[in-house]
């Protein structure tokens, strides 16, 4: 387990499956969740890919757990891992709408960072977030992500075209956070 200010990253757990599949059908989060999931995800999928956890290589997916009480509230994961470049994709959520906007989502997205520059040796973290999710990308600049680019129209909800950003945050400048 690796642990934050107010949360732990920790495994999925059997437990968690039923709670994460009612996350991910909620109409708020599932339109911000990258790259997103358009259809109503069946307890079969959850389990799926409960399952499929375990014996992947090429990603390394956590549950965001409170300290405090212990409850299961989002995830977190590292993802499209390039080892000859050095960069990861990284993507997270806070399922629970009680710890909205209440720093759990930058302390998760903390530690991952942690995770990934000190155990993995990765030099680049990126990732891609729609333009209208001001408080994600609130929480990844205060994370130390920069806006590397704007894919412009690139997605399409709610009836209209959006912008999708791409953030990075180098190895060097976490270091230079970090004193």
């Amino acid at each position: 387990m690796y642990t934050g200010e107010k949360i732990r990253l920790r495994e999925y757990r059997r437990e968690d499956i039923l709670e994460a599949q009612r996350y991910i059908n909620d109409a708020e989060i599932k339109r911000y969740l990258h790259p997103g999931i358009p259809y109503l995800y069946t307890l079969e999928d959850e389990i799926k890919w409960f399952e499929m956890q375990s014996a992947s290589k090429d990603c390394y997916n956590f549950a965001i757990e409170t300290i405090e009480r212990e409850i299961y509230i989002g995830g977190c994961g590292i993802n499209n891992i390039d080892w000859k470049n050095s960069v990861a994709e990284v993507g997270i959520f806070i399922g629970d709408k009680n710890y909205w906007g209440k720093g759990y989502g930058s302390d998760a997205m903390k530690v991952l960072i942690k995770f990934i520059f000190d155990q993995m040796n990765i030099n680049k973290i990126k990732l891609k977030v729609y333009s209208f999710n001001k408080r994600a990308i609130k929480c990844y600049e205060k994370c130390g992500f920069i806006n590397e680019g704007v894919l412009r129209q690139e997605i399409y909800k709610d009836g209209k075209y959006h912008d999708e950003m791409i953030m990075g945050l180098l190895k060097e400048e976490y270091l230079g956070l970090k004193k």
